[in-house]
């Protein structure tokens, strides 16, 4: 065995070995418990960074610990392959997504071989390979035929430079960000999935989530957006066209004083028409439509209007109310229009002061008299009706309910359940992406792709036109089919789908990757699903496992899987920071993994980046706190090399004696190392407090190295502390426990022996050590037998000479003990 650690080399041979050897193939086996660990899969962006190193860092332990617990572990990787990033590379270097996908992931699997991480990689995925994708056009068509979906008319972020429709994100100050031409909304055909349907389910089996993250439930809780209410028909005055709206506050509308409309609208154009109130309102139509919806539901933006010269007559009242356009309401959310009350809604109140409307009071708090002239905005609590016709005096709640009732009982109004949730818009204008599997007839309409022309295959010799059309339409081998109904000539549908179809069922393929007759076997998913563990950034919280959760569940009702929930654990890591700010190439402070593990290693970069923060915490990287690591690891190694050199009999060693029967010094020894057993197995499997685990291992190789230096070490002591300190480490730092464990004589891998386990008599003590204090204040220590009473050990302590000097001449009022920590004396 060298004296020094040398990383580079044994690395490079345990990785080779364990590529050879397959060292991380798992196959179903009903004789051990299952655990299914999982982090999300990453884009192939060509480089990993420290926040996937820490990502695959905190489930590898995971993964290893649990092995060597005796489970069946599954911890696959694969590639979340299609999007826009290899469009751009594509335009930018003429270099074909298909090319540069692959390349990035080649290099990218590399570095997380390099890493040592223990995935499976016989069950590796990618989301662009057909073998892949097939399965995700074989979903689409399964939640077709159930009706969950379906094309319509949809608004969407448009760029008439790149001819294409943008995500919210891509626009920016209303520009396209590729571009930088002006933004508008333009009214597409789009394919949508009817997550709605899933809306209550969703919100309600947030519940069955313990183990995920309050502020994740919460998100997503606030996303589903539930609400009670009620639909109210207002009636456009002079046509009686309805103008039905949602709203929570049917108490108020006594107060409504005027009604606002999103741009897109289509009473907008109907009720301008011929007025010379047209062209003002389409001016300001296009400007609204500029805008992104983020930018338009932003509390931050001024709200703004304009008058269309119509009115919509209130249901309760009979009166006629101004009807607006608003740069405010979306036509996808509600009804795409809101009644205005001003009096008991504050962005309402602001929007009536601007421009000049009326304010109605219809609500007044409990014992108090509110008066318009002294309302500096609105007041939007509880209270009685006022104002409000046969419904004045009653609680507002109340008032509610016998409101909804009579318009009810007119036709005007009907008790209702919302969701801020929308159904899933998944057609994208993209060439990168999976094909939807939709032909168009002219004689029979759309029709699905049959089940055994799958896939539906993307073309990788495109060619990008300065348009920024997508390419497929321009294929005529593409886009030309046959209508599988009629057989007559058909369009096949140019959109692909959005890239998060794809990682909405990734995990349920880990399980089955190699089927090449189903997208995966309810066998396999019943006996690895749901994923115990699943981990990845908190900027997913809400549309990848919104739609990941929405698939299991679809995917249940139709009986291919058999759970309600994809993922049972959650845990969000945060960020690796530098300089107190997250990486980036245009902050230059970006660390590259490969550099660390270069000179440091990967079992160094690993335990910096799981000692320096609890997993669930940003992360301050420390060049000094990596150096401290590595440090650390040559400590680790020089204590095995010493132990053998100076008892090389430990080797053979059997098991020690009970601590009982063991020297002093030995039972010290045993009692640090079943404690830190205990402390680190608690920290692992029950609070992921990965940073104080390792701490523990340190100082559990400090006292081993105390140990060694008083010199004598027994060689069954040695042998235990040596194998339970380099299995404790394996899940850690993999690669030097591996060559520590061959070291010590054994042939077998350490990932493949059993976890240590604590025994309780090696935790006993004889003696403890007890402060005494003087009014609170501690004067001293001293060391006695576990089982002296508290009696004879108050006696002691009153009859020591420094607690009579602490005394003095001061009369002993009474003295209070905790057992097996303190003794206070109380004093005057």
């Amino acid at each position: 065995m060298d004296e020094r650690y040398q990383h580079k080399e044994l690395e490079a041979k345990w990785q080779a070995r364990w590529e050879k050897t397959d060292a991380w193939h798992v196959s179903e086996d009903k004789g051990k418990p299952k655990y299914y660990c999982l982090e999300m899969f990453p884009y192939p962006s060509g480089h990993c960074h420290m926040g996937h190193v820490r990502n695959y860092s905190i489930g590898d332990v995971l993964a290893r610990f649990k092995s060597m617990r005796g489970y069946n572990v599954l911890h696959p990787m694969g590639w979340d392959a299609f999007g826009l990033p290899a469009e751009n590379a594509a335009i930018k270097n003429a270099v074909p997504p298909a090319e540069w996908t692959m390349d990035n992931i080649d290099n990218m699997r590399r570095q997380l071989k390099s890493m040592g991480i223990s995935y499976d990689w016989s069950r590796e995925v990618a989301t662009c390979l057909p073998d892949y994708y097939r399965w995700t056009q074989w979903i689409f068509l399964q939640l077709y035929h159930k009706g969950l979906a379906y094309k319509k008319l949809g608004y969407v972020n448009w760029c008439p430079d790149c001819a294409t429709v943008l995500a919210n994100e891509q626009v920016v100050d209303g520009a396209c960000e590729r571009c930088g031409a002006l933004v508008g909304k333009k009214a597409l055909d789009q394919w949508y999935f009817k997550t709605t349907d899933y809306a209550q389910e969703l919100l309600d089996s947030l519940d069955q989530l313990p183990g995920w993250p309050d502020k994740v439930k919460t998100m997503q809780e606030n996303w589903i957006g539930r609400s009670e209410g009620a639909q109210l028909v207002f009636k456009v005055a002079g046509t009686g066209d309805p103008l039905p709206v949602y709203t929570t506050r049917p108490d108020t509308i006594y107060g409504v004083t005027y009604m606002v409309l999103a741009a897109e609208h289509p009473l907008v154009e109907k009720v301008i028409a011929g007025t010379s109130y047209e062209e003002d309102v389409r001016e300001f139509v296009r400007k609204v439509q500029k805008l992104s919806d983020v930018d338009r539901t932003s509390t931050e933006m001024e709200k703004e209007g304009i008058f269309t010269g119509a009115y919509a007559v209130n249901p309760a009242t009979g009166e006629d109310v101004p009807l607006w356009v608003g740069n405010y309401v979306l036509l996808e959310y509600g009804t795409g229009a809101v009644m205005g009350v001003p009096a008991h809604d504050e962005r309402d109140f602001v929007f009536a002061n601007k421009y000049h409307l009326p304010v109605k009071l219809v609500i007044q708090p409990e014992g108090e008299d509110l008066r318009l002239e002294d309302m500096a905005g609105a007041y939007v609590g509880e209270g009685f009706m006022a104002n409000s016709a046969q419904f004045d005096g009653l609680p507002n709640e109340e008032g509610k309910k016998q409101i909804v009732a009579w318009l009810e009982g007119r036709g005007l109004a009907a008790a209702q359940i919302n969701y801020r949730l929308r159904d899933w818009l998944i057609s994208r204008q993209r060439y990168w992406g999976a094909p939807i599997p939709i032909v168009y007839c002219p004689e029979c309409g759309p029709q699905p792709v049959p089940e055994d022309q799958l896939p539906v295959m993307l073309p990788l010799d495109v060619e990008f036109k300065p348009t920024g059309e997508s390419p497929l339409n321009f294929y005529p081998s593409f886009y030309e089919a046959t209508c599988p109904k009629c057989g007559g000539k058909a369009r096949r549908e140019t959109d692909t789908m959005d890239t998060f179809v794809c990682s909405s069922w990734y995990f349920l393929r880990y399980t089955d990757p190699g089927n090449e007759s189903e997208a995966f076997s309810r066998e396999k998913t019943d006996y690895w699903m749901d994923v115990d563990q699943y981990i990845g950034g908190v900027e997913h919280a809400i549309l990848h496992l919104m739609y990941a959760r929405f698939f299991v569940k679809a995917l249940r009702d139709m009986g291919f899987v058999g759970v309600d929930e994809p993922f049972r654990n959650l845990l969000t890591q945060g960020m690796v920071l530098k300089d107190g700010g997250k990486m980036s190439k245009s902050k230059g402070n970006v660390v590259s993994p490969e550099e660390i593990i270069d000179k440091y290693g990967a079992d160094t970069a690993r335990l910096f980046i799981l000692f320096a923060a609890p997993p669930e915490r940003d992360l301050e990287w420390s060049e000094q706190g990596v150096e401290g690591s590595y440090r650390f690891l040559g400590r680790l190694w020089r204590i095995v090399y010493l132990s053998l050199l100076e008892c090389p009999a430990l080797k053979g060693a059997a098991p020690p004696p009970p601590s009982a029967q063991l020297p002093p010094a030995e039972r010290d020894m045993l009692r640090i190392l079943h404690g830190t057993i205990k402390k680190v197995t608690d920290d692992v499997e029950n609070r992921f407090n990965f940073n104080t685990a390792v701490s523990a291992v340190m100082e559990l190789v400090n006292a081993l190295y105390q140990y060694k230096d008083k010199g004598g070490m027994d060689p069954s002591v040695a042998r235990e502390c040596l194998e339970s300190l380099i299995r404790l480490t394996a899940p850690f730092a993999p690669h030097i426990a591996e060559e520590l464990w061959a070291e010590l004589g054994y042939t077998q891998s350490i990932h493949m022996e059993a976890w240590p386990a604590f025994r309780e008599e090696a935790l006993a003590r004889e003696e403890i050590e007890v402060a005494f204090q003087i009014n609170g204040k501690v004067r001293g220590r001293l060391t006695v037998p576990v089982t002296m009473e508290q009696d004879e050990l108050q006696s002691t302590i009153l009859a020591m000479d420094r607690a009579k000097e602490a005394i003095g001449g001061r009369q002993v009022v009474k003295v209070v003990s905790v057992p097996g920590k303190l003794v206070n004396i109380v004093v005057k």
